[in-house]
């Protein structure tokens, strides 16, 4: 889990993918809610709810496992919408990793 960049990125819905494939994960800003996107080993995709925190303090899954990312972005998690739907009102942030 790394930590939200402070300056937002300027991406496209058809740049989301390569980005996550190539980053791993990315912080979603819609709504008043923060969500981190993340792989999960390289093989599974789920939004996390940033506001709560498990045991091990790492976010709560606010949407199931899937195994594509393709299908992860038409997986509804926020409220009935997916990112897809959301994605021209959200503002995206990289996840900087600590050094």
């Amino acid at each position: 889990m790394g930590t939200k960049a402070a300056e937002a990125l300027d991406i496209s819905f058809e740049e989301l993918t390569p980005y996550l494939h190539t980053n791993h994960s990315v912080y979603m800003d819609v709504d008043g809610a923060t969500y981190y996107l993340t792989d999960v080993n390289d093989r599974y995709w789920r939004a996390q709810d940033t506001t709560q925190l498990n045991d091990k303090g790492h976010y709560v899954d606010a949407s199931e496992l899937v195994p594509t990312i393709s299908e992860f972005l038409t997986l509804p998690f926020v409220g009935d919408a997916s990112i897809a739907d959301v994605f021209d009102d959200a503002v995206f942030y990289a996840s900087e990793k600590a050094e």
